[in-house]
């Protein structure tokens, strides 16, 4: 088994999953809010889909497809969502993929943990040339921390996705390696 890196970042530290998580996981992703402004949480959020997410982001790190980390306030340890790439190989580029629970929103934590994610997608995951994300489209603050965090909106893609009967359209942004500025973050290793 690899081990899976820790990330740091100015306020946050983005690491594995774990069963201590469980809890959290279920009461923040379990959010009616939360659960709305994504394609793969499910609400209600069963104790099962956590325990599910944390081995399957751990057989995604070994097996290359994914990296999927915590993301935690360093200041007091606060579980506050999760944060992680898709990674395709053959095509030289990742997904990025991202919740925050509710009571974090407005902090700018989802911005900071993106663009940690994008140094760590470009500067540590072999040959990466571009990193892409969705969002729904209704999920305006989720544009913008894309946009916050150095992304460019490329397309909006109707009936894109299935989720609770419906097609969703989304908007799709991206980053390209050669359009990323390492030296604008302010982020600690």
């Amino acid at each position: 088994m690899t081990s899976i890196p820790q990330l740091g970042s100015n306020r946050l530290i983005l690491r594995a999953l774990s069963i201590a998580d469980v809890p959290a996981i279920v009461e923040y992703a379990g959010a009616y809010d939360v659960a709305k402004m994504t394609l793969n949480i499910p609400h209600p959020y069963p104790e099962e889909s956590a325990h599910w997410w944390i081995n399957h982001s751990h057989e995604g790190f070994n097996t290359g497809e994914r990296s999927t980390f915590a993301i935690e306030r360093k200041e007091d340890g606060q579980f506050m969502g999760g944060m992680g790439i898709h990674i395709s190989k053959r095509d030289l580029k990742a997904t990025a993929g991202y919740w925050i629970g509710k009571p974090f929103w407005g902090h700018g934590y989802a911005t900071e943990s993106l663009k940690r994610i994008i140094k760590y997608g470009f500067e540590e995951v072999d040959g990466l040339n571009r990193i892409q994300a969705n969002h729904l489209i209704d999920n305006l603050a989720s544009g913008r921390v894309m946009e916050k965090a150095g992304m460019k909106q490329e397309a909006i893609l109707e009936d894109y996705y299935q989720k609770d009967g419906k097609g969703r359209t989304v908007v799709q942004y991206r980053i390209l390696k050669r359009e990323w500025d390492p030296n604008s973050l302010t982020l600690n290793k």
